[in-house]
């Protein structure tokens, strides 16, 4: 681990090395560039970006639109516009009639710190996980989003992918092999079970590595693509670690991660099960590290919840 960097900009980096070679890669944007991270596509690729304003429904249905003409268009927002403001354009224009359209939503959950409530985006895994024919990713770093830029293009159909604002170190290389559709391992242990994704995987990553210190051994699987689920990885890795799981998601504890891990483990016997997410209530203004800690989202929360269910 290095330098930090914010996902929405490796994401960006990753499609805009991407389009050299790819000339029907085009990118959409709803007068947020330089916050979402597309501007480093505009300055690359000005030809193939369009700056739609403030007009995100627009934006999805001229997607639309360029899809059926064979353009593979990636269009952009913070995560509470393109997936809220937007959905019913996604819906019926592109999910519905399955699109080749990728919508990019950046600040996902409450580390859109000054941002507030109204633009913390603690739902969006939940309302594109609803929608049938939508795949659902969501890095953990910057190195996995310029990856997921790669699967994303390649892709053929509908997708959704959730970036962050908030700079995390990677605990993640460009060298990794990963795969849509299925969870990606991090640590080996049989303590313990931790399912994350976004930069609560790197958060839940630094808490292992201090609970290795006290005799507790954890096995990690970050979940980089939320649908389709990789629900055998978590069954056997849950069931290796007797049973014991802790999710860790910066979203609501509602439609979540943790949703598609209590599903994956239904008719289990013996399984302890925890949860790190935002128990049902909005975001608000303040520092990121004091909203972490506020929602319980710190490392340390993390390594308390893995304590207390090697207890239980």
């Amino acid at each position: 681990m290095g330098e930090k960097k914010a996902s929405r900009f490796g994401f960006y980096l990753g499609l805009t090395e991407l389009a050299d070679e790819h000339r029907d890669i085009i990118v959409l944007d709803a007068d947020l560039p330089k916050t979402t991270g597309s501007e480093a596509f505009r300055k690359a690729h000005p030809e193939r970006f369009l700056n739609v304003g403030i007009s995100e429904q627009n934006m999805v249905g001229m997607c639309a639109g360029l899809a059926r003409v064979g353009y593979v268009p990636f269009c952009g927002s913070m995560a509470v516009f393109a997936a809220g403001r937007a959905f019913e354009i996604i819906r019926n224009s592109v999910a519905y009639p399955s699109l080749n359209v990728k919508i990019v939503g950046s600040h996902g959950g409450i580390t859109a710190a000054g941002d507030g409530g109204t633009h913390q985006c603690i739902e969006d895994l939940a309302i594109m996980r609803a929608l049938p024919n939508m795949v659902v990713l969501s890095p953990c770093d910057s190195n996995q989003a310029a990856k997921l830029a790669k699967i994303a293009y390649e892709h053929d159909g509908p997708l959704y992918v959730r970036t962050s604002r908030e700079p995390t170190e990677d605990i993640t290389t460009m060298d990794d092999e990963i795969e849509l559709g299925k969870a990606q391992k991090l640590l080996d242990g049989e303590d313990l079970c931790i399912v994350s994704t976004g930069m609560m995987s790197v958060i839940a990553y630094e808490a292992a590595k201090e609970l290795q210190t006290d005799g507790i051994s954890c096995s990690m699987l970050n979940i980089h693509t939320i649908k389709p689920f990789d629900s055998e990885a978590v069954r056997k890795e849950v069931a290796r670690c007797h049973g014991r799981v802790l999710v860790a998601e910066e979203h609501n504890c509602i439609g979540g991660l943790g949703d598609a891990v209590a599903r994956s483990l239904v008719g289990m016997d013996g399984i302890s099960f925890e949860h790190i997410a935002v128990e049902d209530r909005f975001g608000q203004s303040g520092a990121t590290a004091e909203l972490l800690a506020a929602y319980g989202m710190t490392k340390e929360n993390v390594a308390d919840k893995a304590r207390a269910l090697i207890k239980g």
